[in-house]
Order: structure tokens, then C-alpha cells, then sequence
């Protein structure tokens, strides 16, 4: 798959009639492309047999698509339906179970449509968000794909009232095209990393819709969804909205626009009425007069242009690391279901501030801090730059080995609670050298409770037990906050401790400063 800005590259495209078959002059039009290119009610998942499988003969096809279908083993009638569309040189095959979406259809118990484009339509394989004749109702790629939905709702009996849409890039702009021209059709979506409705109906205007972006007022573009379906007067879709920060191909930008869009359509500001972080990440909701939670964002702070994936077998976790496709410790695809209820709760997202299952925990500034010893453990004593510098790991210009410890208070986790995933964040202060050269690794080691006789750094930290030793990794990081792998060992009725190190004792000076007390944080997730 393409960054989006990549997949902005001479593309020849075939001039389709009415049947997208080629005319008789066989006439081919260069031009650029752009874009990147836990169970419900009432099912019980069988083992998994599934496989995506291809549809043909959905109907007169004037985007001259192709259609792949998932469907979970044993799906009775009446279970919801989620269009999940792909980026530049993407397939169906390479969206499916990447971003998690056919993890959640056997858990949750719905069907997955996969729309995929064609070379003779784009070289690039991005669906064409760009064109007039694909992005309105009745027309083009856009009915294709509502041909899909309804060829499911004939041969599996999906319930019309729970049909969604997302997608990546070329495909996140095709899920705001859906949204706008067929808001009878689909009652929510997420684009992730996707640009406003009818923000281009040119491939050269599709250059500044994704950098700089385009700025107009709520007002206007609501004004271009509106006019996707003139007349209609039934409820507008929902809409979960994703954003790496760090994109450079479809820029920050473009979430606000589709925030102004959106929250335009359903007739209510652009003042989120609730924030907090999931996973780290800073996230809001914008609600309706009715205090329906109608548009809700995702800012992925440091992200690029990218699906945020989560790989792991925990509760929360989902998907395969690739090109585009990001480990960020957060699994979009979970987070989205949520937000449509196909988890089986009643929709609209969990309330921020109101989070039943997360809690992220500050260490305790007055426990932290860090000791250093020879590269055999000799000699403990506690580092005394924890005030100026920061938190030490690492090899130090004296020669000595510096250990990382950090106290959380995890007390207020339900006694009951089965925690289905932890992780640490911590935030680089300074450094030198290379922590992580020849393949050196930083990890965590935790325990439950303290790992000396107190909770505050002692010498006796350095070497002391752990409930779990190299519980969680940190990749590699010169700036900024870096999450760390997930695990489950936390204290429910204290002090969870982590103590952070080097598995090789450099042959030179290579350390990492980290900030202590708020810019270090425990996140835990449980159920």
C-alpha cells in the first residue's frame, strides 16, 4: 500500500459508459491519482472456518468494482453489516484481517463487505473519491458499493438499521461518500486518515484537499453532504474520526474540516462536550441537542499516515503491523465497533471522564528515581539527577549501569477486575549514544507491590525479584513519548511497580533520561 501523497502518481484511467465497459475508441485519459494509495446478543461464534470469498452478479455494477464478502461461521439472520474499504494498491484480502475487522466479525457475530477497485479504473487501485461521476448518489463507484450492501441484506438477511462504513485513505474518503449520498443506507462511519465529502472533484484539486487542506466554513460543508441527497430528511449518520498528527500526506487539517462537516450535518458546534485519552491519545465527542454523541475524534498524537493496529491476543487488541498499517498500542478497529455498539453496547462511544474499563495512572513522583551499579550489579547507590535530569537507564559517562524505577498506585482498580492489558508510556528528558545498538533491548520488569523493602528507590531495587521479569519492551525512540508492549500482571489493592533496563550492559556510554511523575504513566484496561 501507498502513503496517500505516494500513491499521487500518472495513472491512466479508462473512460467508462454507463456499464463501465470501454468505448468503442477505447479512449484511455491520463491523469494523477490521489490517496493512499467479544460477542453480541444472540450469537455464538463457531469455530472459525470463514474465509473472504468473492461476490459477483451484486447488480449492474457502474464502478465496475469487485466485491469480497466475510462471513462468520454459523451468522444467523439480522446481525449488523460493516463496509471496510481499502487503500491505494491495497486489496480486500490485504484490509481484512490487518486492521482487525474479521477478529471483531467472529466475536461480535456481523458480516464484512470488502469493495475492491480495479486497475482499469485506477492504476493505483485507490478508489476514485476525486471524481463527480463516482461520489454521487445513483452513480459510479458509489452505487457499486451500495449494490453490496444490498446483496447482503438479500442473501444474509443484514439488518438495514445496522449497516456502517470505514476505511483507510482513498478508502476513508470513499466512506465519507457513502455516509453523504447514502445516509438512508448506512447509520455511522470512520474514515481514518480521510478527507471531507466532495473536497475534490478534480484529481488536481485532490493535491491541496490533502496538503494543505481545504478550509471553509461548517456551514459550507455541510452544504456539499446535503447536497449528496437533496430532499432527505431522515437522520445523518454518525461519525468516528481518525488522525495520525504527524501525517503528511492527508494533513491534521483535514479532521478538523470533517469535524466542521459532520458536526454541521447534525446541526450542533464545533466545542467538543467531552475529552480524555484512550490509550494515551487525546479523544472527544461532539454531541447533539439530544445528547447524542454524534461525531467523536481520535487525534493519534505522533502517528503518521496510517490504521492504528494493536497486535496481541488481548481483549483490546487487534491486527498485523505493515506499511500503513501502525502499531500504535490501539486497536482503531475495537474502538469503532464500540463506537457502533457492535460489541453489544447501545452505540455513540462510552462517555469520557466515564470510562468503566481504563484507568491511566501518573507514578508517584515521590517514589521514583533510579540506581546505578557496575555492569555486574556491584556496588548499588541511587542516582542523584533525578531533579535536574530526569530518570536514568542506561550506561552513564562514569562507567556505571542505571536502572529505572516507577511507582503507580493501582488501588482504585476493581477488586474483581480481570485486567485484559497494561502498558507503560514514558517521556525522553535527554540522552547520548545508542541505548538500543547491536540490538540491545530496553524492557520493564514489574512487580506487584515494591521491589525493595520500600516503595521509594533503594539499592536494593537493582537487583530485587520481579512478579514478572521482561514483562513489556520499548522499541527504540530519540524525542517525544514512547509506549511500551502490553501486559496483564498489575496490583488491584496497591503499588505496581516497574523497573525499567538495559537486558546487554553497553561497552559505552549509551543512555536515555526519562521524565518521572506525570510524564510516566500506567494505563490498565480491564473487564
Amino acid at each position: 500500500m501507498h502513503a496517500i501523497r505516494t500513491g499521487i502518481r500518472t495513472r491512466t484511467r479508462t473512460l467508462r459508459t454507463r456499464t463501465r465497459k470501454l468505448s468503442a475508441a477505447g479512449l484511455l485519459l491520463a491523469l494523477l491519482v490521489a490517496l493512499l494509495g467479544a460477542g453480541g446478543p444472540g450469537f455464538v461464534p463457531e469455530a472459525r472456518a470463514a474465509s473472504l470469498t468473492e461476490v459477483t452478479g451484486f447488480g449492474s455494477n457502474p464502478g465496475n468494482l469487485r466485491m469480497f464478502r466475510y462471513v462468520p461461521d454459523g451468522l444467523p439472520a439480522g446481525r449488523p453489516l460493516v463496509v471496510a474499504m481499502h487503500g491505494c494498491t491495497q486489496s480486500a484480502a490485504a484490509y481484512d484481517t490487518e486492521t482487525g475487522w474479521t477478529k471483531w466479525a467472529d466475536q461480535w457475530g456481523f458480516a464484512l463487505v470488502l469493495p475492491q477497485q480495479q486497475g482499469g479504473n485506477n492504476l493505483n487501485s485507490c478508489f476514485n473519491w476525486f471524481e463527480s461521476g463516482d461520489i454521487r448518489r445513483g452513480a459510479g463507484e458509489a452505487l457499486s458499493i451500495k449494490q453490496m450492501t444490498d446483496r447482503m441484506k438479500t442473501d444474509l438477511g443484514s439488518d438495514p438499521a445496522r449497516v456502517y462504513a470505514t476505511g483507510l485513505s482513498a478508502g476513508a474518503a470513499m466512506t465519507n461518500v457513502m455516509l453523504a449520498a447514502y445516509p438512508d443506507v448506512f447509520s455511522a462511519g470512520a474514515p481514518v486518515a480521510g478527507l471531507p465529502y466532495a473536497c475534490a472533484t478534480s484529481v488536481l484539486a485532490a493535491y491541496t484537499c490533502m496538503n494543505p487542506g481545504t478550509n471553509l466554513s461548517p456551514a459550507a460543508w455541510a452544504d456539499k453532504v446535503r447536497g449528496a441527497y437533496p430532499g432527505y430528511a431522515g437522520p445523518w449518520p454518525s461519525v468516528s474520526v481518525w488522525q495520525g498528527t504527524s501525517d503528511t500526506t492527508v494533513v491534521p487539517a483535514n479532521m478538523t474540516e470533517t469535524v466542521e462537516q459532520w458536526t454541521a450535518v447534525h446541526g450542533t458546534d464545533t466545542t467538543a462536550d467531552a475529552t480524555d485519552t484512550v490509550a494515551g491519545y487525546p479523544h472527544a465527542v461532539y454531541r447533539d441537542g439530544a445528547g447524542r454523541a454524534v461525531v467523536e475524534t481520535y487525534a493519534l498524537t505522533g502517528m503518521g499516515h496510517g490504521q492504528p493496529v494493536d497486535p496481541g491476543t488481548g481483549a483490546q487488541q487487534c491486527g498485523t503491523a505493515g506499511a500503513y498499517i501502525l502499531d500504535v498500542n490501539l486497536c482503531a478497529s475495537y474502538r469503532i465497533g464500540q463506537f457502533w455498539g457492535l460489541d453489544g453496547g447501545d452505540g455513540g462511544g462510552t462517555p469520557p471522564g466515564e470510562e468503566p474499563h481504563s484507568a491511566v495512572f501518573p507514578s508517584l513522583a515521590s517514589d521514583d528515581g533510579y540506581v546505578k551499579a557496575s555492569a555486574t550489579g556491584g556496588g548499588p547507590a541511587v542516582g542523584t539527577l533525578e531533579g535536574s535530569l530526569g530518570l536514568a537507564v542506561g550506561r552513564g559517562t562514569d562507567g556505571l549501569h542505571n536502572r529505572t524505577l516507577l511507582s503507580f498506585d493501582t488501588s482504585s482498580i476493581p477488586d474483581g477486575a480481570t485486567v485484559t492489558r497494561a502498558y507503560l508510556t514514558v517521556t525522553r528528558a535527554s540522552g547520548s549514544g545508542d541505548p538500543w545498538a547491536g540490538g540491545n533491548r530496553m524492557v520493564a520488569d514489574i512487580r506487584t507491590g515494591c521491589f525493595g523493602a520500600a516503595c521509594t528507590t533503594g539499592t536494593d531495587d537493582w537487583a530485587a525479584a520481579a512478579s514478572v521479569t521482561e514483562a513489556a519492551e520499548f522499541g527504540a525512540f530519540s524525542s517525544g513519548t514512547k509506549a511500551s508492549g502490553s501486559f496483564t500482571t498489575v496490583n488491584r489493592t496497591g503499588v505496581t511497580q516497574a523497573r525499567l533496563r538495559l537486558v546487554n550492559a553497553p561497552a559505552s556510554t549509551a543512555y536515555v533520561f526519562l521524565r518521572p511523575g506525570a510524564d510516566a504513566t500506567l494505563t490498565v484496561e480491564w473487564e
